[in-house]
């Protein structure tokens, strides 16, 4: 029923920029909230970002704060995630994911992309 696919990753310089975009098939049998969560090497899977479906969307994580935006187009059906000042630290396989009742609780989320890699050099 519910498809999430994730794109604009690729490698990028340190202080630069990436979009990433989320597209919902499915979006309205969806409930609780839609997010990005990323994953670095060694280290486990956190929240970024997250979006309540009859809410507004959540502040970034203390991390990116400053740098990164969480915004939701209902009429795309596509969750946005803006990246500026980029830092090597950011490197990452990011995930969009959707249908967790609380944000940030990853083991809660449903509905998985396959993810994008991002990939930040000095």
């Amino acid at each position: 029923q519910v498809q999430l696919q994730e794109s604009g990753g690729g490698s990028v310089q340190a202080g630069g920029s990436r979009r990433l975009s989320c597209v919902l098939s499915g979006y309205t049998g969806v409930t609780g909230s839609i997010a990005w969560f990323r994953q670095a090497p060694g280290k486990e899977r956190e929240g970024v970002a997250c979006c309540y479906f009859r809410d507004m969307c959540a502040g970034v994580e203390d991390s990116v704060k400053g740098r990164f935006a969480i915004s939701l187009d209902y009429i795309k059906k596509t969750l946005y995630l803006q990246m500026n000042s980029l830092k090597p630290e950011d490197t990452a396989m990011d995930y969009c994911a959707a249908g967790g009742f609380r944000c940030g609780m990853f083991n809660e989320y449903i509905y998985w992309g396959q993810g994008t890699q991002v990939t930040v050099s000095s």
